[in-house]
């Protein structure tokens, strides 16, 4: 088989043809790279959905890369406990997901991606730092004070004076007068001499009454004795 020379030409226009593959092939790989999913296109922060603490991961990843996100809780650079775990797929705009989180003031969290096989289990940097401020709680109702009562307000009502009921005119006002009676009552004459003294001068006017009725009763004795002798003789 006799070999034929290239021409200049030929050569020239080979050469230019691998140049443009040459240069075809660096822009495919490199738009490759530029689509292909990458730790860069991964963010992390502590937020508050309400009074919900969250942390929240943003994939901004075009390609739509299934990854894999877990969360840590750091203590001293060591992994405390582990939040929990889920899945995204990027999207030029933007897909979040967040995971409840009650985050204390100023803490850590380790935030780490997996999305094969281009990233092969990488930690978004730098750690999530929670806010100094805690989520706020709701406000619980402040119950009213009870009003201490002034003097005046404690100072009860005198209650109403119940009347005195008035006699009628059938019932009179005034007790029935006591009918004197000139009997002596014996009480009230023993009374009366005890409170006078009377009650010895009362003996003395007894006995000599006494001493005149016998001293009469024997003169009219002795008188009917004398006339009876003188109608016997």
């Amino acid at each position: 088989m006799a070999f034929t020379p290239i021409s200049r030409r030929t050569s020239r226009a080979a050469r230019f043809l691998g140049v443009a593959a040459a240069s075809t092939a660096i822009v495919l790989g490199a738009s490759s790279n530029a689509l292909a999913c990458n730790i860069k296109e991964f963010s992390a922060e502590a937020q508050c959905d309400g009074t919900q603490g969250v942390i929240s991961v943003k994939d901004v990843d075009a390609s739509g890369v299934e990854a894999t996100v877990s969360v840590y809780l750091q203590n001293n650079g060591a992994d405390a406990k582990k939040v929990g775990e889920k899945t995204v797929k990027g999207s030029k705009k933007g897909t979040i997901i967040t995971f409840e989180e009650d985050w204390a003031p100023n803490a850590e969290y380790r935030v780490h991606v997996e999305a094969l096989p281009y990233i092969k289990g990488e930690d978004i940097k730098p750690n999530v730092i929670t806010p100094a401020t805690a989520c706020k709680t709701e406000d619980t109702p402040t119950p009213t004070p009870t009003p201490t009562p002034t003097p005046s307000d404690s100072a009860s009502t005198p209650a109403e004076e119940t009347p005195t009921p008035t006699p009628s005119a059938s019932e009179g006002t005034t007790a029935p007068a006591t009918v004197e009676s000139n009997a002596p009552s014996a009480a009230a004459g023993d009374s009366n001499l005890a409170e006078t003294g009377a009650n010895s001068n009362t003996g003395l006017i007894a006995g000599i009454a006494i001493a005149l009725v016998a001293i009469g009763g024997g003169a009219v004795f002795f008188g009917l004795r004398r006339r009876g002798a003188s109608s016997s003789r």
